[in-house]
């Protein structure tokens, strides 16, 4: 469906993320991978989904000059939201069993924005899931975060590894936005965007 609505675009996923590339690949869309190095610092009077929006648009807007008239650049950044909180992706070890400690017996929520960008126009939008994590020991977190090192993850894990199999109580929304890129919605706005 996807690969008939972009047919005369050239598509360029803004992210090195290999779950966003997997997920992409999913929709059945042939993409190319090209990002730039931005230093994702954001406003500190920024909020929750505010946040993901200027930083998404910020790694689409470093493509501006450089996309020519058949070019749809998609970027996306994810963050977790809790008590009034960004969650990061941790500095070091002790910062990733600090952020799953914080986690542990509540409810977050992922947030993720999403920018489609052309050569003349821009366009964002969110998904937000509520994720509810069961109690988790010390010896989990250390067991999770020694055995699959989240350091490139916001809020210190992947839904699709073995701290979701244990962890994930209950999920409201997308379970694709926990995993980095909404599928369901990104499938309509793009149809809307190029339609």
């Amino acid at each position: 469906m996807l690969a008939e609505v972009l047919k005369d675009y050239n598509v360029i996923l803004a992210s090195k993320s290999p779950r966003r590339k997997l997920l992409l690949e999913g929709l059945e869309v042939k993409f190319t991978i090209a990002s730039k190095d931005v230093i994702e610092s954001f406003p500190p009077e920024l909020k929750r989904e505010k946040i993901a929006i200027y930083l998404s648009e910020l790694k689409a807007n470093a493509f501006t000059g450089h996309l020519k008239e058949n070019d749809l650049l998609i970027s996306s950044d994810t963050i977790v939201w809790l008590d009034d909180e960004i969650l990061h992706k941790p500095f070091d070890i002790e910062d990733a069993y600090r952020i799953l400690g914080k986690l542990s017996g509540k409810t977050h929520e992922v947030i993720t924005a999403v920018s489609f960008k052309t050569y003349k126009k821009i366009h964002t939008f969110i998904d937000i899931t509520k994720v509810t994590f069961n109690e988790l020991s010390q010896a989990e977190i250390e067991f999770y975060v020694n055995k699959y090192s989240p350091f490139d993850k916001a809020g210190a894990y992947g839904a699709q590894e073995w701290i979701g199999y244990v962890a994930i109580k209950k999920i409201e929304g997308s379970y694709f936005n926990v995993m980095g890129l909404p599928t369901e919605k990104l499938y309509k706005e793009i149809i809307k965007f190029v339609g």
